[in-house]
């Protein structure tokens, strides 16, 4: 393009190429049928909706994902990295309520042209497995598809973008890594983790306390509500021992590092420090989008039922029992979500030392400039 024409008058209709993009709907029973299914084109509409709300996703992940993969992410790209995010929850929202707009079609009226989908799936959106592989989902983690890898149903090209975007690596991994940096779990003569487990053992001699102290509960119920209560070992035996957490990651029950889930638990613990609100609002977004695409996959699966009943797929699948299962399995951050069961009040939480408290506050950035 000439210079001179970079800032030239452009008409709407040409800038969105809706030349190209309203003659993409082309109704596949119309080209074997005197008259096309009038509900097909919904079908392909709502279908190429999703794609292009897909490839929108993965600009704003990919965005992030360059954010973090600079070893010093600075404040700007935090708050940034926060707002993208947030704007793919967004579009998870809107793509989940776009499922109210489909189910306008009835059963009846999808069998008016199902047969001419074979082996058509949604199972093959490329665009949707590179959403779940840049946030972090693996393929052990992966459902098998009819007993394959999900990358079956690709062609070459197609898995060769797919094996890129595994070795660049993951926001899982990035997110990870940036949280093993945190440098506040140690400082100075302040040991955060020695800290909590104090903290810990206060709060459980004090609610053990009550429940032997109380004169409501019977000899049985307060023997129950002791078990339920647990103790420092037990209850939190996760985040406490290093070798326990490794032993669960090695079998697959958790995934995030011992150190990241530290960082994690006093980002949580500490969140309203001005330094930590940013990063625990980073935190809640990906758990946010991690439920969203749960809450999608089971929407779908629902909606799949209404359409088609225990049919299998038009790819080959199970249909609606393989939709369900991946809604419970293809999760992506659950670390985070076990965040909560390792939080305490905030009357217990430990003091901070002065000095770390003027650090994660406004103090230190004001003393450094003064």
């Amino acid at each position: 393009m000439k210079k001179s024409e970079k800032y030239s008058s452009i008409h709407y209709h040409k800038y969105l190429e809706l030349d190209k993009l309203l003659s993409a709907q082309i109704p596949r029973s119309g080209q074997f049928e005197e008259k096309a299914a009038h509900d097909e084109t919904l079908f392909i509409i709502m279908h190429q909706v999703y794609e292009l709300w897909f490839k929108q996703i993965i600009h704003e992940l990919d965005s992030v994902c360059n954010m973090f993969r600079e070893k010093a992410v600075n404040e700007e790209n935090m708050n940034m990295s926060v707002l993208r995010l947030k704007r793919v929850s967004e579009i998870l929202e809107l793509v989940i309520k776009q499922i109210f707009v489909m189910e306008t079609l009835t059963p009846l009226d999808f069998m008016d042209f199902r047969n001419y989908l074979f082996p058509a799936s949604g199972f093959q959106s490329l665009q949707f497995r590179v959403i779940e592989s840049v946030l972090g989902l693996r393929e052990e983690d992966r459902l098998t598809y009819n007993g394959h890898s999900y990358k079956i149903v690709f062609n070459e090209e197609q898995k060769k973008r797919l094996d890129d975007v595994n070795a660049g690596g993951s926001l899982f991994e990035l997110i990870e890594d940036w949280l093993e940096r945190t440098p506040f779990l140690k400082f100075e003569n302040f040991n955060f983790l020695e800290a909590y487990k104090e903290a810990i053992q206060k709060m459980l001699d004090r609610e053990k306390a009550a429940i032997e102290a109380t004169d409501i509960l019977s000899p049985k119920m307060k023997e129950l509500r002791l078990k339920m209560l647990g103790t420092n070992d037990s209850y939190f035996k996760r985040v406490l021992s290093k070798e326990e957490h490794e032993r669960l990651v090695a079998e697959g029950t958790c995934r995030l590092s011992y150190k990241a889930t530290l960082a994690a638990l006093l980002i949580n613990l500490y969140r309203e420090k001005p330094i930590l609100n940013v990063p625990y609002n980073l935190l809640m977004e990906l758990m946010n989008i991690d439920e969203l695409l749960t809450s999608w996959r089971y929407r779908h699966a629902q909606m799949v039922m209404r359409m088609i009943g225990n049919k299998v797929g038009t790819g080959g699948s199970s249909g609606h029992d393989y939709l369900a299962m991946t809604a419970e399995k293809h999760k992506v951050f659950k670390d985070l979500h076990n965040i909560s069961s390792l939080l305490i009040p905030r009357s217990d939480l430990p003091d901070l030392p002065k000095e770390l408290n003027e650090e994660l506050g406004f103090y230190y950035t004001f003393n450094k400039n003064n």
